[in-house]
């Protein structure tokens, strides 16, 4: 059994590996492997090439064309398209190992076992980096286990937490962003009923890279009408966009941006919502403080930590400890690294939090 990695984890596992040995990456297909994996390379300055194994039907994008040597008269390979010119050293991204042909996977070897393609050595410090999709019906070869011996073979299991914190730092519709967070079983597929009138779901289920695409066509929609549901749900699936829209439509629904920048028009709602509501505002409200950009506005710099303080000397006062134990608690998960250091900005968030830290340890 491949050991389970987070996004947190497994972007520093890529780090911390050395360059000579290989790395294979499995996961459902749909849940941002990929990206992940060229996103982390590329902040290292290196330079990712890519190739879809399973697409490929000739090895020849990949290790060269064959061609005869003029002057010796022998035959040998052309350095294929992406061979660096500087002799650089390359990450070589083998996305969809488990869907090459064989004539493919025997290169692959090759390149695992001795980082050579064709003859040819890549340069010094360059890494392999595979990725498979395991639970796919299209799965066509089953891969030799000298091969799989050949790689530090890892799971990634991203969180709902990593998937709503990269969201928010690409900008991803915040409704969607709310749901999801409210919502987190329809991320990767809640089993719902079907037969919802009107609505042909072909079995239709939702996965991270098709709520990206309902958070971008959502992006010009202010008001989710009917024909705006059937259209998110050829996207993400009938049970999900019939969710989505009744959350939306939901009366009294409260966001981050209402409590934090305008607290006393809402504070009343606020103190109406039970507490699975509290925690689900408190997590909300961390990746939106996460997300807001650094510096602060001078006026947000002041209201927003006012605001803040304000929700919490409520929990206080009202009891919900549960609520500010959680509050506090999810402070400390690194992923809100940026909400941390809001708090830690205002001493007077300190103080209540570390007051209240200390009446029950």
């Amino acid at each position: 059994m491949a050991i389970r990695l987070d996004a947190l984890e497994l972007q520093e596992v890529l780090k911390l590996t050395p360059a000579d040995q290989n790395i294979m990456v499995s996961g459902r297909h749909g849940i941002g492997k990929s990206e992940l994996i060229r996103t982390c390379y590329t902040a290292m300055g290196l330079a990712v090439e890519g190739f879809f194994l399973g697409q490929m039907s000739d090895p020849g994008d990949l290790i060269g064309l064959m061609h005869k040597d003029e002057t010796s008269g022998r035959s040998v390979f052309l350095p294929p398209y992406w061979w660096p010119a500087a002799n650089q050293p390359i990450v070589l991204f083998l996305d969809e190992l488990n869907r090459a042909r064989p004539e493919i996977l025997q290169a692959v070897f090759d390149l695992a076992l001795n980082r050579r393609l064709a003859g040819k050595s890549l340069p010094p410090g360059s890494r392999v980096v595979a990725a498979i999709n395991h639970g796919d019906e299209y799965q066509l070869t089953e891969l030799d286990p000298a091969l799989l011996s050949r790689f530090n073979l890892y799971e990634f299991t991203p969180t709902v937490e990593d998937w709503l914190v990269w969201g928010k730092n690409q900008a991803l519709d915040g409704r969607v962003l709310d749901f999801i967070q409210a919502n987190p079983l329809h991320l990767d597929g809640a089993k719902t009923r079907d037969d919802l009138v009107g609505y042909s779901d072909l079995n239709k289920t939702p996965d991270r890279r098709a709520w990206v695409r309902v958070a971008r066509f959502m992006a010009t929609v202010n008001d989710l009408q009917n024909l705006h549901t059937k259209a998110i749900a050829g996207m993400v699936g009938t049970a999900a966009a019939v969710a989505l829209q009744q959350y939306l439509g939901a009366t009294g629904q409260l966001g981050p941006e209402q409590v934090l920048r305008h607290w006393k028009e809402h504070q009343a709602k606020v103190k109406r919502l039970a507490l699975h509501e509290l925690v689900q505002l408190n997590e909300r409200m961390l990746l939106w403080l996460h997300g807001l950009p650094q510096p602060l506005a001078t006026d947000d710099a002041k209201m927003i930590p006012a605001n803040l303080l304000a929700y919490l000397k409520f929990l206080r006062t009202a009891r919900h400890n549960e609520a500010l134990a959680h509050f506090a608690t999810q402070l400390e998960n690194p992923r809100y690294t940026r909400a941390m250091a809001l708090c830690a900005g205002s001493v007077e968030i300190l103080t209540l939090l570390t007051d209240y830290i200390g009446t029950i340890t």
